[in-house]
């Protein structure tokens, strides 16, 4: 690492999940509010909702993480009832919205000491897809002071993984790209565009979306947060 000298940090499944897809933390909520429900009757409401985020906007941007939990599983609890698989989820959606929640602060909570040191000696960014809220939820979760800005999807108008969104947090830093670190949960989204634009990379790989991602393996795997501090 000692050719680096800033970092740039995504955000959901990277610092508030330990590196597992979103999809899958939320599963176990389910799992523990008791909806029976089969994985792929799961896995369609959570594509479902996603979708009519991205279509309209429900979340606000002052919406803070449990805001954001509570639409979303509202949304998806009722394209569940509307396939009949499940009837009367009003409470059951709210359960599986604060166990998410509370098993994000354990993570922001776990990459806090990581953050701080390295904020102590790189300015970072936050490059993220999101729903127009991140500064709310970095706020709520007292995370906004390491970040020098952050880059997000909705604001800019560009998805990952257009490398476009990188190359703003790049020229944000005001280095060049080979001098920023990347560090991110998705191959696909966020190693392989930064790495296109001539970025290190450090992929945090836990549990992804696919079985193919999982599968894969690359140089530059971290198994948590705290691996990526001992190489600095």
């Amino acid at each position: 690492m000692e050719n680096i000298e800033g970092i740039i940090f995504d955000y959901g499944g990277t610092i508030d999940s330990r590196g597992v897809h979103w999809s899958w933390v939320i599963w176990d909520g389910y799992r523990h509010a008791g909806a029976g429900l089969r994985l792929e009757q799961f896995r369609e409401a959570y594509v479902y909702a996603e979708r009519e985020l991205a279509r309209v906007r429900h979340i606000m941007p002052g919406d803070n993480f449990h805001d954001l939990l509570v639409k979303k599983m509202a949304i998806e609890f009722d394209y569940i009832e509307q396939q009949g698989w499940l009837e009367g989820c009003a409470a059951m959606s709210r359960q599986v919205a604060d166990y998410c929640y509370e098993r994000a602060r354990d993570c922001v909570d776990e990459a806090r000491p990581v953050l701080e040191y390295l904020h102590g000696r790189y300015p970072m960014m936050l490059v993220s897809n999101f729903y127009g809220n991140i500064d709310s939820v970095l706020r709520d979760f007292d995370l906004r002071r390491y970040f020098k800005g952050i880059i997000e999807s909705s604001v800019v108008g560009v998805r990952k993984p257009n490398p476009t969104l990188f190359k703003l947090g790049v020229d944000a830093l005001e280095l060049p790209a080979s001098r920023v670190l990347v560090v991110g949960d998705s191959l696909k989204k966020d190693i392989l565009p930064a790495e296109s634009l001539g970025c290190a990379t450090r992929w945090l790989k836990a549990r992804g979306w696919t079985d193919a991602e999982d599968s894969t393996t690359h140089p530059g795997i971290i198994a948590s947060l705290a691996d990526l501090q001992r190489e600095f």
